[in-house]
């Protein structure tokens, strides 16, 4: 990670606080204080856009700014508790640790051992590959909350050691064998299971935190609701990415006899699953039943668990086993340094809904598109496109939908669409954004930049995911959401 101080963007970040702070009126119906608040959030957002410094670094200046400057409350301890409060907040802690249960995929080498189990059943063709890739970052997807980890970390490594088995690398100018389907077929998947479940990518806590908000607590969105409402339109997203992928880059490889042994080789190399990796296998099916709240279904709501409770049960399992020590718990800086922006950016997002500028700023929202005269569904049509393709300016999905999921879900209900139906049309496309661009997401500069592609075809496949994605993630969803009694 580069932690140098870049002087461009924090220039930038800095020049924007200080404008809409002093430079700007307050607008009619916004008090000072939120005015103040939303100053600092915008520059923190710059900040994280532009690069300016680690994402942490900028939130903990984001938490003394608040802190310092009272605009949450004029009394000082007041004000620290406050810049401090998202730390109580238990879905951050819930990403957070399953973070670092997901370490234990890659100590314990089960996560290859899955991609490639996965590869020697299917990996007879090349469209095969597509769908054996696809299969194991679904499996693993529930207990895997970045989706860089697992989509750059797991899946994009096992995909490259494939292409290279079948001499296709950019630097041989072989790309078109079988790497670039591979790696767009890889890649596409990624943000789709990143909208299957609240567990699949680090933002998704902001999301049910944001519609708890805004309905006043009447929806909260648990994990088996949200994994339900996801299975059938993410598995025909899933389903499909193979085949459109194949039409706009088919594969000079076609057939694949030899990929199925060289996947046994690689599994063959793993050895017999040892003790480790079978405690991995338990303790994530004791996560995901307790997640998808099976005791509770059966013996009452006596025995429902809080989501964030199961994780650190599944953690204390692996502390005891020693599949993690403490100091694996200690090296997972990638769990730290969320809680800690993620703590910032749920702090400042809350205090922005509580002192009344998200409000205000649905309302504005809601009037422009109101002015058109159009019934709800072409309102949440127009909401929805702005907010996914906004995301052109973003580099960022946690910044995005920090800035503006709030706001456009209210916006959404106030012209009357039902809020359960909008609400998982925007979980849809808080992920799908991640398919737009080479810096949509983390996992997208690791694959773009193992050059399989040209900029050019990354732009275009990404525009036309986005489009047949979010159009089967809103048609198919809506039949079945409607099916299961959300709307």
């Amino acid at each position: 990670m580069d932690n140098q101080v870049k002087l461009t963007p924090s220039a930038i970040a800095i020049a924007i606080t200080l404008i809409i702070w002093f430079g700007i009126t307050v607008p009619q119906g916004v008090t000072p204080e939120a005015w103040h608040l939303l100053a600092l959030f915008v520059g923190s957002i710059a900040a994280i856009i532009g690069k300016a410094m680690p994402i942490g670094s900028i939130a903990i200046i984001a938490i003394t700014l608040v802190a310092l400057t009272g605009v949450t409350n004029p009394k000082p301890a007041i004000a620290m508790k406050d810049a401090l409060s998202g730390f109580s907040n238990s879905l951050i802690w819930l990403i957070g640790i399953s973070i670092i249960i997901s370490r234990g995929l890659a100590k314990t080498g089960l996560g290859n051992r899955i991609g490639y189990y996965f590869i020697s059943l299917f990996g007879r063709k090349t469209i095969g590959i597509g769908y054996a890739l696809a299969i194991s970052e679904l499996v693993i997807a529930p207990v895997t909350p970045s989706n860089t980890a697992r989509g750059g970390g797991i899946i994009h490594p096992i995909m490259k050691s494939i292409a290279t088995s079948f001499n296709s690398s950019p630097e041989e100018g072989t790309s078109n064998k079988i790497g670039k389907y591979l790696a767009l077929v890889s890649f596409h998947i990624n943000p789709i299971t990143s909208a299957m479940f609240i567990t699949a990518t680090a933002p998704n806590p902001l999301i049910v935190k944001f519609v708890a908000e805004a309905t006043h607590s009447n929806i909260s969105i648990t994990w088996g609701q949200w994994a339900l409402a996801g299975l059938l339109p993410g598995l025909v997203c899933i389903a499909l990415v193979p085949f459109v992928v194949k039409f706009f880059y088919p594969p000079e490889i076609t057939e694949t006899p030899s990929a199925p042994e060289f996947a046994r080789e690689k599994l063959t190399q793993l050895g017999e699953m040892k003790a480790q990796e079978k405690i991995m296998i338990g303790v994530f099916t004791l996560l995901l039943l307790l997640w998808a709240g099976v005791p509770a279904m059966i013996f009452g709501q006596a025995y429902a668990v809080n989501s964030t409770a199961v994780a650190f049960l599944g953690l204390s399992i692996l502390l005891v086993t020693k599949v993690l020590t403490w100091e694996d718990v200690l090296k997972e800086k990638a769990a730290w340094d969320t809680i800690t922006w993620f703590a910032a950016l749920v702090m400042m997002a809350s205090y922005l809904q509580k002192l009344g500028l998200i409000k205000w700023f649905s309302v504005v929202i809601e009037t422009n598109i109101a002015s058109f005269g159009l019934g709800w569904g072409w309102a949440v049509f127009i909401l929805v496109a702005v907010y996914l393709y906004s995301h052109y300016f973003f580099a960022s999905t946690t910044a995005h939908i920090t800035a503006m999921f709030a706001a456009f879900f209210t916006a959404g209900i106030a012209l009357g669409a039902p809020p359960l139906f909008l609400a998982f049309i925007m979980i849809g496309a808080s992920s799908m954004m991640m398919t737009l661009t080479h810096y949509a997401t983390g996992t997208s500069p690791i694959v773009f930049g193992s050059g399989y592609t040209t900029l050019q075809e990354w732009w275009k496949m990404g525009l036309i995911m986005s489009i047949v994605n979010m159009s089967i993630w809103t048609l198919v969803g809506a039949v079945w959401w409607k099916f299961l009694g959300f709307w």
